[in-house]
């Protein structure tokens, strides 16, 4: 039986030496998702703006949120609430589709030899390839209404890593999981709608009581988020002392997870 490597080293290694098939499969996702639509790839595009547009209207105009006391700017929240909202649709798309990733392709694993642990590197591609899309909406908002973006948004990279890592090592363990255990996708979905309204997408973290704050922080992406609004649209530096803490315990989550999906994945055919 075929031994496979679950080293960090051989984690890297596989991306890179998987790096073409990877990429010709996020592009034949992304395609392949608006095959058939009349406005095609353009729907990435139209569905952010509308998402955008309803969120600032329920929460700024029936609810009249706003993000700052001393701001009555309707604009200023729909790009805070939309930084957040483009974070947590990269993690929640490719958290979501995790635990199906092995069930859809099962010819993967019973017909050919193929590289299944890139499986989830090629979801991540596909949710970043939206994440690009909201952005660019995101940056072309703010440039209409305030000017060029802050310099600190070169720090966007940075702040994203901790996010890719542990998205990965949540989605090797899912996708596993998810051929011995089918009630994970009905789960998961669950959990990330609750993790939406428990990040502070739609309200700053001092808006909570002061004794609850410290709570919300135990959510993952709170501090992805905070940060990714610190360098797009506060200007502000990253805080690099939490970066640095959040990168070394990603990466230990995905190095796990992708030792998981490798102990793992000799039993996928039996059950499948």
């Amino acid at each position: 039986m075929q031994k496979h490597p679950v080293s960090p080293r051989e984690l890297l290694a596989s991306l890179w030496r998987n790096r073409v098939l990877i990429r010709a499969m996020i592009k034949r996702e992304v395609l392949g998702r608006y095959r058939g639509s009349f406005l095609g790839v353009l729907w990435s595009f139209f569905n952010p703006v509308f998402m955008l547009i309803v969120y600032t209207f329920v929460f700024s105009v029936v609810f009249k949120a706003r993000w700052s006391a001393g701001s009555d700017s309707k604009t200023e929240f729909a790009l805070v609430l939309f930084a957040g909202l483009i974070v947590f649709n990269l993690f929640s798309e490719a958290i979501n589709r995790a635990p199906g990733l092995i069930l859809s392709n099962v010819n993967y694993v019973k017909k050919v030899v193929f590289p299944l642990e890139v499986l989830p590197w090629i979801s991540l591609g596909s949710a970043f390839f939206h994440f690009i899309i909201s952005l660019c909406v995101w940056i072309t908002g703010y440039i209409v209404l305030f000017g060029p973006p802050p310099a600190t948004a070169v720090y966007l990279p940075l702040v994203l890593l901790p996010l890719v890592l542990l998205t990965m090592g949540l989605s090797w363990f899912l996708a596993s999981l998810g051929v011995f255990m089918r009630d994970v996708t009905q789960l998961i979905g669950i959990i990330t709608s609750v993790m939406m309204f428990l990040s502070p997408i739609f309200y700053p973290v001092s808006a909570l009581p002061e004794k609850y704050q410290h709570l919300i922080f135990m959510n993952p992406l709170t501090i992805v988020i905070e940060q990714v609004r610190a360098v797009l649209f506060w200007g502000t530096a990253p805080d690099f002392g939490n970066l640095a803490i959040y990168v070394i315990v990603a990466s230990c989550i995905a190095w796990l997870g992708f030792s998981w999906f490798q102990k793992t994945r000799k039993g996928f055919a039996d059950v499948l």
